[in-house]
């Protein structure tokens, strides 16, 4: 199992937007070059960042910037921006385990509420790291080169 790379691109981009916000026009273009993807995946994703108030988008080559403080704006934010879990469930458990087997008919009983947790106390963590500390130490790497 493995969260896409939707995550760590809308980080990327947030970081981007942050960081060349006083010396670029940061648009889908630029992003996509630093991201190293398409810009049409860019744009899609600043779409999905946009319809959740992280960022604005001025349409054409007007770029984008944050709509709120990187403070206020959690990896879990960008998660649930960008993800595509069915129904927030981030574990897709199997279909159909044989009903005939004891463990079959028994592993959703066994394993849904230690799943729940596993998820819940990574959600909680996500939402404990902010954009603002991301940048911070995005900006000690860069002053370091």
């Amino acid at each position: 199992m493995q969260i896409s790379s939707r995550l760590t691109m809308a980080i990327h981009v947030i970081v981007c937007i942050d960081t060349f916000k006083d010396e670029y026009k940061v648009t889908s273009d630029f992003l996509a070059g630093s991201v190293n993807v398409n810009p049409v995946v860019i744009r899609r994703l600043l779409g999905q960042l946009k319809d959740a108030g992280i960022v604005e988008v001025t349409r054409g080559s007007g770029g984008a910037q944050l709509a709120r403080p990187l403070e206020q704006i959690t990896m879990l934010d960008l998660y649930h921006a960008v993800e595509c879990v069915d129904d927030g469930e981030l574990f897709h458990f199997h279909e159909k385990p044989n009903p005939k087997c004891p463990v079959g008919k028994n592993i959703h009983n066994v394993l849904d509420d230690k799943l729940d947790q596993v998820q819940k106390a990574m959600e909680d963590e996500m939402s404990r790291i902010s954009m603002k500390s991301v940048i911070e130490d995005t900006k000690k790497f860069i002053a370091a080169e």
